[in-house]
């Protein structure tokens, strides 16, 4: 009977392992469904991109047939990548377990089905939406021109109108960073809208965020690099400090952007942009 037993709770152990091993192996896995309903990227090749350093690596890749594409593969760790076609970067995708679903069409690109990536995707509607409106100043303007009005008029409330739309991108990123903190939306969202600066510069935005921020934010590699040149590039602008390595004060210091360009100079900002 207690051998009986044994064999009983050796084989129940063994399925529960077993069962184990397939929920650890789904949740340590990523699984994307594409579609496409643009029939000239019939044939074309997608590939995943993510940073390693300021380098950027392929990890996936697949081919678009009869509109339909599929991505999958082992995820150590919640991350994001961006998804290119060719050479030509189209948005970030948050690898994270879950069903994962992209659509491309010729009016939006856009990805779905799991609680990141909605989050991320709501934001960068947002965000298209208000540069947008910048957008629509330029043609406010012309429009005013032709119409007659006086431009010194015209430019002085097209300008308040452009300041006002400014403080709302502000509001809208600072807050979506400060609620992501602790996951990789926080510090990926800073790298879409901080990478295409010219060089690290201290905006408001930036100091009220990083008076804010936690630990586990501010350690982040690009968040730590990038805000330590943007301190660096204000001391200099500020004549308070000589740049790291220069021994020579009679030396004239270098401009920002030539002492402290970020780290790389693709970055998913463009992504953003690509996701209207």
């Amino acid at each position: 009977m207690l051998i009986l037993q044994n064999k009983v709770m050796v084989k129940t152990l063994l399925t529960l392992l077993g069962a184990f091993a397939v929920f650890t192996s789904c949740v340590n896995s990523y699984n994307i469904q594409g579609s496409s309903n643009v029939p000239t990227l019939d044939g074309r090749m997608l590939f995943l991109k993510v940073y390693e350093g300021d380098d950027l690596k392929n990890i996936d890749s697949c081919d678009i047939v009869h509109g339909q594409f599929h991505f999958s593969g082992a995820l150590d760790s919640t991350r994001i990548a961006t998804l290119f076609m060719d050479d030509e970067s189209l948005m970030p995708v948050v690898l994270e377990s879950g069903e994962i679903q992209i659509k491309i069409d010729n009016t939006q690109q856009k990805v779905s089905g799991t609680p990141l990536n909605d989050k991320l995707f709501k934001f960068i509607e947002k965000y298209n939406q208000l540069e947008s409106e910048v957008g629509e100043l330029g043609h406010l303007q012309s429009q005013a021109i032709m119409d007659g009005h006086d431009i010194n008029e015209v430019n002085a409330k097209l300008s308040q109108k452009a300041a006002q739309i400014v403080e709302k991108e502000d509001k809208l990123v600072t807050s979506f960073i400060v609620e992501n903190f602790d996951n990789v939306l926080g510090p990926g969202v800073f790298f879409m809208i901080t990478a295409g600066h010219r060089y690290p510069e201290l905006s408001p935005w930036i100091e009220d965020i990083m008076s804010k921020a936690t630990d586990n934010f501010k350690n982040d590699p690009y968040v730590r690099d990038y805000y330590r040149k943007a301190q660096q590039n204000q001391a200099i602008m500020n004549g308070t400090a000589m740049p790291d390595g220069t021994d020579d004060p009679t030396l004239a210091p270098p401009t920002p952007n030539e002492l402290a360009q970020p780290g790389s100079e693709d970055s998913l900002s463009e992504a953003v942009e690509g996701a209207e």
